[in-house]
């Protein structure tokens, strides 16, 4: 199956590494969520690791998952807590739940995982689905930067040590807003790839998709701690609200 199409993937590549020290700091984004949340029922897509959703559920919401990789599951289960959240496993898209949930959230770019715009869309028309009326949809993304594809291929090196070597390759097709990235590592087992794909958007196209779900703009930020956006931004954190 082609990684634009297989919501396994990612995890299967990732789940054992993916706890490492470049994950950012989840505590601003649960503090966030909690203030939302309050005592609720609450749905994270892609729910990985449970890097957000443990300490989210240690401060009260009853949260709940999606996933589409068992094997980031298993490890949300080794955790302490990990066996009392409830996970479906399935693509985040079709959002394989019932509601109504008070808050959902999709966190750190994942909704840009959704390769396929009709995806992007089924997620939104699929979470307004098992939101209750007036429930919130939080999304937090990068803001694409056209310098960073100014060119249909880019080729960098990614790390060199004595025993390995990895570069980074990236396909842009701007049309479609989707990149394949390919990182090749070279080492004395020999030649590894780890493909990775994305569709990015613009916070005003990720408004409008919103919208056709039934969505509104309640509120945006830079980031987590609420610093106000601006055309600067490279991050903002969107609250939508249904009806």
């Amino acid at each position: 199956m082609s990684v634009f199409d297989d919501p396994g993937l990612f995890g299967r590549l990732n789940a054992e590494n993916y706890d490492g020290p470049d994950n950012p700091d989840p505590a601003a984004a649960v503090d966030f969520l909690a203030d939302l949340a309050a005592d609720g029922r609450v749905l994270e897509l892609a729910i990985g690791t449970g890097r957000i959703a443990l300490p989210l559920a240690a401060r009260g919401p009853a949260v709940e998952g999606v996933e589409a990789s068992p094997e980031m599951v298993a490890k949300l289960r080794a955790k302490p807590g990990g066996d009392a959240i409830p996970v479906a496993i399935g693509d985040m898209a079709d959002v394989p739940v019932t509601g109504p949930y008070t808050m959902a959230y999709l966190v750190f770019n994942t909704l840009f995982n959704l390769v396929r715009a009709e995806r992007q869309a089924d997620c939104f028309r699929n979470v307004a689905r098992v939101l209750e009326p007036g429930g919130a949809f939080v999304i937090e993304t990068f803001v694409p930067d056209p310098a960073d594809f100014d060119r249909d291929e880019q080729v960098q090196p990614w790390w060199v040590a004595e025993d390995s070597a990895a570069i980074r390759l990236h396909r842009y097709d701007r049309t479609a807003q989707t990149f394949l990235r390919q990182t090749v590592t070279f080492d004395a087992a020999g030649v590894h790839l780890h493909p990775f794909a994305m569709r990015y958007m613009w916070p005003d196209q990720i408004d409008e998709m919103a919208g056709r779900a039934g969505f509104r703009l309640a509120e945006r930020y830079a980031d987590w701690d609420r610093t106000p956006f601006g055309p600067d931004s490279t991050s903002h954190v969107s609250v939508y609200r249904l009806g």
